[in-house]
């Protein structure tokens, strides 16, 4: 990170005078929606290096007076001192994440060594009710993908006979011509039309695969979704993505993207719920209670007298969990006062009665 032209505290969006507690949860909610095995966009993963270095300095009380004194303005550190501080089991706890330092630090840092590359990763999406965003809890996820055919072991060869090398690439996958003009030799390479570029020919195709060395399958998975799941959370399954494109290669990972499903009550917006409730004319001017759903229980709501249309109340802590968070948000509701379109005579006079006894009112005001 450039610390002239980023500032620790705007990375982690506090003021300057925050204090310990509040650079803690910062951090964690930062983190929670970057962490690279919860967030798979290309760019979550540099934004949590630079959020672990933020936090690496402003939640030690040396390095932070030393910041601010203005002496760390054009020092880095090293990927040790970032995490080496870092409690991941205090931060995250409880939520049954695999927040291991140690494992994220190899994927961050170390340099592996080159081998075959590995498969694509895969994305589902998995809608999950209110109720689990409330509480938790386990859910089961369906994915069909291409997996290793299990009668010739994904050779795509018939049992008892082996792919045989191409005659006409000799293994290679690629035809080499070569043409010279002048003084210069222009060579072409173009895969081979024979084998398909594999090098080998089936002479037998398996009869399960038909010669593919994979067929589809559906897995079924079960993943644990988080109290307060924002709309969106990546969940990480290791392995679970597509098979490598060339031998030895590592399998992709399974992203499992968490959506709310629609509720006919309520509406969600973060960790708020929304809910409209439509009131006549007199519950809107004498005041009433009426009776609201909640995700627990029904509870008792006082609508004002004088109320009017797109009023606002607030139940508070009747939301969904802060993600990460024990807190919750609160439940909104929206007013609508009903006019009906149609009304009864007896309805009718004392509707004129009303405004009467009103004009009379605001005569002698």
């Amino acid at each position: 990170m450039d610390a002239v032209t980023r500032d620790y505290y705007e990375v982690l969006g506090v003021p300057r005078d925050v204090d310990a507690k509040g650079i803690k949860d910062a951090f964690r909610r930062l983190a929670l929606q970057y962490h690279p095995d919860r967030n798979p966009s290309p760019e979550a993963e540099a934004r949590f290096k630079e959020i672990a270095e933020a936090y690496a300095v402003l939640s030690d009380p040396r390095r932070r007076a030393e910041y601010d004194a203005g002496g760390m303005a054009g020092l880095g550190l090293s990927p040790e001192d970032i995490f080496g501080g870092i409690d991941f089991g205090d931060i995250f706890g409880g939520l049954g994440f695999e927040f291991g330092a140690e494992g994220l630090f190899d994927r961050l840092f170390r340099r592996h060594p080159a081998g075959p590359p590995r498969g694509r990763n895969i994305e589902v999406v998995l809608e999950v009710p209110l109720g689990r965003i409330l509480s938790g809890g386990e859910d089961v996820v369906r994915v069909a993908r291409p997996q290793p055919c299990g009668a010739c072991g994904g050779s795509g060869a018939a049992s008892g006979t082996t792919p045989k090398t191409c005659d006409r690439c000799s293994g290679a996958g690629q035809l080499t011509s070569e043409r010279r003009e002048a003084n210069i030799l222009y060579r072409e390479l173009s895969t081979c039309a024979r084998c398909g570029g594999k090098g080998t020919i089936i002479e037998t195709p398996c009869p399960e695969c038909r010669g593919h060395g994979t067929v589809v399958r559906e897995e079924t998975l079960t993943v644990r979704v988080p109290a307060g799941a924002e709309e969106g959370l990546a969940l990480r399954i290791p392995g679970h993505g597509l098979q490598a494109p060339s031998p030895g290669g590592p399998p992709g990972d399974l992203f499992v993207l968490v959506h709310t499903s629609p509720d006919p009550r309520f509406e969600r917006r973060g960790a708020d719920l929304w809910r409209l409730e439509t009131i006549g004319i007199p519950d809107a001017v004498l005041g009433a209670t009426i009776s609201v759903p909640t995700l627990e229980r029904p509870a008792k709501v006082k609508i004002p007298a004088g109320t009017q249309t797109d009023t606002i109340l607030r139940l508070d802590g009747k939301g969904l969990p802060h993600f990460g968070s024990a807190r919750r948000g609160d439940l909104l509701i929206r007013i609508r006062v009903e006019v009906p379109e149609r009304i009864s005579k007896e309805e009718r006079r004392l509707y004129e009665r009303l405004r009467d006894v009103g004009s009379a009112g605001r005569a002698r005001r």
